[in-house]
């Protein structure tokens, strides 16, 4: 038998991905399977984006490039922190990676280890945890609720520091709840923060999908000392609809830019080219599309957050950011079907992909078992034909 590390046991395979891949696999058996698991928008990517990837092949620009990312990407990004967020960053603090996924991976990878602590706001993104534990480091898990808006407050925050806490992962708009911070809350959380040497991890990367005249701000937006130990994560695959690019990014003090770029050399050398020379077209070519995407993802939240809460047993608070709904499912616990009684989050998810075709994402995977997460990256013809089968799926347990 091959003997696996010991740290590859202390993580498990993505739930979101994995019930994805399990959907597909239903559908090519046959099965009428709507999903609601993937997070990813499910428009092309824009047509100048692609055609800028097109140019790239053309003009040979298929070899390595610099680990970090070429400069006029770097240069994009700069332009982008500083038109959008008014920040200010060099080159040198600027660091493309595959993905944000795998930019935070490296951020944990150089900053956290053995005896550090994590604060992890929950509901969090299933993958937080994981990053977390495979540095070695410990997560310490700080709970909202739906009362507060699914946000941290400061007593919270105050609360979960110890000698050990060595940074915090922020996500707004956030995934799974959609929950956006104002900037008087990240100024209130940044007043807990300052004069400690406790780092910021910014996760951004639903920027621009924002709802209801809301207006992004990140903490480095907002508290001048706390943004000196603040590193925001960023990309393209949300925003422009590029998913499959994988080109992500962090902007921060340069000595944290600089190890990830040492650790990036050995893990996957430079991100894709010509996906380098597509991001540069998305952050400053045309942005018509982002708005059409985003009015269209309105309308579809509000569909769906009306049907499920149509829905006897099931109450859902309206997001104002990303593209996830996370309702509430615990009063339908302890009710039965033919196939056992439903006792959690797994448990109603089972069953919903079992007796109505629907895939769905159990809460537990993001720290809150009472919820189920739908993504409504999908066309409002699965939203209302996949909410209608959910509310009959519903009425027929006992």
């Amino acid at each position: 038998m091959v003997k696996l590390s010991s740290r590859i046991s202390t993580i498990k395979p993505s739930p979101t991905l994995a019930i994805t891949a399990k959907a597909n696999a239903l559908k090519a058996e046959g099965r009428d399977i709507i999903g609601f698991g993937a997070g990813e928008p499910d428009f092309d990517t824009p047509d100048h984006i692609k055609m800028a990837a097109v140019r790239a092949i053309e003009k040979g620009f298929t070899k390595y490039t610099p680990v970090c990312g070429i400069v006029e990407l770097k240069d994009a990004i700069i332009g982008k922190l500083l038109r959008d967020n008014q920040l200010t960053y060099k080159r040198s603090e600027v660091v493309v990676s595959c993905g944000a996924k795998h930019t935070l991976y490296n951020l944990t990878q150089v900053l956290f280890e053995d005896g550090d602590e994590v604060i992890i706001p929950s509901p969090y993104w299933v993958s937080y945890l994981d990053m977390v534990l495979l540095s070695g480091a410990r997560p310490v898990i700080l709970k909202t609720v739906e009362a507060a808006g699914f946000k941290i407050l400061p007593e919270q925050l105050k609360g979960a520091i110890t000698a050990r806490t060595r940074a915090i992962i922020m996500n707004s708009p956030s995934n799974p709840t959609g929950a956006v911070y104002t900037a008087t809350e990240l100024a209130a959380l940044g007043e807990i923060l300052a004069g400690k040497e406790i780092l910021v991890i910014s996760d951004d990367i639903y920027e621009k999908i924002i709802y209801d005249g809301r207006k992004f701000t990140n903490i480095a937006g907002v508290d001048e000392e706390v943004r000196k130990r603040t590193v925001i994560v960023n990309g393209v695959s949300k925003t422009y609809a590029m998913t499959g690019w994988r080109i992500g990014y962090a902007a921060g003090p340069e000595e944290i830019i600089a190890a990830v770029t040492k650790l990036q050399s050995q893990n996957t050398s430079n991100p894709t080219s010509i996906a380098q020379w597509a991001a540069l077209e998305a952050l400053n070519g045309n942005q018509d599309s982002v708005e059409v995407m985003v009015a269209e993802f309105r309308r579809r939240r509000n569909t769906i957050v009306e049907m499920l809460n149509a829905i006897p047993g099931v109450a859902c608070m309206l997001p104002h950011g990303a593209f996830y709904v996370f309702p509430d499912v615990s009063s339908l616990f302890g009710r039965s079907h033919s196939g056992g009684i439903i006792s959690n989050s797994s448990d109603f998810a089972a069953y919903l992909l079992d007796a109505a075709d629907v895939a769905v994402i159990p809460g537990v995977d993001f720290g809150n078992d009472n919820h189920i997460r739908l993504s409504y990256a999908t066309s409002l013809k699965n939203i209302e034909e996949g909410l209608k089968r959910i509310s009959s799926a519903v009425k027929r347990l006992s």
